[in-house]
């Protein structure tokens, strides 16, 4: 027996926000990352399913947890094949066992033959809303590790800009090619309306040697939004040498170069987004 998790078809971004408990940078990071694939509504909103919820919150605490993206990416392929379309009544668990990831539910545990994950969470049905329990913590870091900081960065977001943005670029300051904080510290500098400042601290990333296609894609963004059309076009091609893959670079170059009247270039992308969606 299993009892359907909440009558929407599928959930807004707001909506995920507000379940998971992440900001919409965090959640924006993920997704760029490649960790879930929304699928698009009427007027090409993003809507996230019930198993995007749960591959979201669980790539969320691999990150933390430093799984390389790789790792995670692989996990959560795997995972997502075998993950229900409804909440089963007694709860879906999902732990790490050794470097196996075990997932538990009302049939007892099972293994979808993952790579190494660090992860320990319940996600239970609580009065038609999804409830995130956390079953353990990651060890606590110095301050004079800047992963620390980054920690501190992410937790301070939903509710204190100020304290986030000094807590990334106090990790920034202890790692200079520290791929996520410049990338959530951009995120949310570009969403204060400061995008001059997010992308001279992508160029400082990228100069530093911080090698990431999420960091190339969100320095695209930036670059959109100030007008700088030629390169974000090449910021975005430059996230798919790295990431042939990434679906939303693709989108956004189509998009972008459509609107600058190259209509062979759009072709080109969106025939790319579309082949990889259905791969």
């Amino acid at each position: 027996m299993s009892v359907t998790l909440v009558t929407e078809a599928s959930y807004t971004l707001k909506r995920v926000q507000e379940l998971l408990g992440l900001s919409r940078t965090v959640i924006s990071g993920l997704l760029a990352a490649g960790f879930v694939a929304p699928e698009r509504g009427p007027r090409n909103e993003q809507r996230f399913s019930f198993q995007d919820l749960l591959l979201l919150r669980t790539a969320h605490a691999l990150q933390r947890a430093e799984i390389p993206p790789r790792k995670i990416l692989s996990a959560l392929t795997k995972l997502a094949a075998t993950l229900p379309d409804e909440l089963p009544l007694t709860g879906l668990r999902i732990t790490a066992v050794g470097t196996e990831i075990v997932v538990h539910d009302d049939g007892g545990p099972w293994n979808p033959d993952t790579g190494q994950v660090l992860l320990d969470f319940d996600v239970a049905p609580l009065g038609g809303n999804l409830a995130f329990l956390q079953r353990a913590t990651a060890p606590a870091k110095s301050p004079d590790d800047s992963s620390y900081w980054f920690g501190r960065g992410e937790s301070a977001e939903p509710s204190n800009l100020a304290e986030a943005e000094g807590a990334y670029r106090r990790a920034i300051a202890l790692e200079a090619a520290h791929v996520r904080a410049h990338i959530n510290l951009g995120a949310l500098l570009c969403e204060a309306g400061r995008c001059d400042e997010a992308i001279a601290l992508y160029e400082r990333a990228i100069a530093a040697g911080a090698i990431s296609a999420e960091l190339d894609f969100n320095h695209a963004i930036a670059l959109e939004d100030v007008g700088l059309f030629q390169q974000a076009v090449r910021s975005y091609e430059q996230a798919l040498e790295r990431d042939p893959s990434f679906l939303d670079a693709h989108y956004n170059a189509g998009m972008l170069l459509e609107k600058m009247g190259d209509g062979q270039g759009a072709l080109r992308h969106f025939s790319a987004y579309r082949r990889l969606s259905r791969a």
